[in-house]
């Protein structure tokens, strides 16, 4: 299988997971106040949005590289 098979694969399971969940979370970890050996830390949760118009191009495009790539 060649690279650029690999890479539209890909982009088309990555396009098709960001139309699916619409984006993803992560938890960060931030300190609040430090005095002396005592700190207080805060978790924070974090959201990435993807825009539909950012996985149905990337979609496209391994699409594009799945037909180039039959080509040759």
């Amino acid at each position: 299988m060649g690279m650029t098979k690999i890479i539209g694969i890909v982009l088309i399971a990555l396009g098709a997971l960001g139309l699916v969940y619409g984006g993803f979370s992560y938890d960060k970890q931030k300190t609040a106040a430090s005095i002396g050996p005592l700190e207080l830390k805060v978790t924070e949760k974090e959201t990435i949005n993807v825009p539909m118009i950012v996985s149905g191009a990337a979609i496209a495009a391994g699409v594009l590289l799945l037909v180039v790539g039959k080509n040759k």
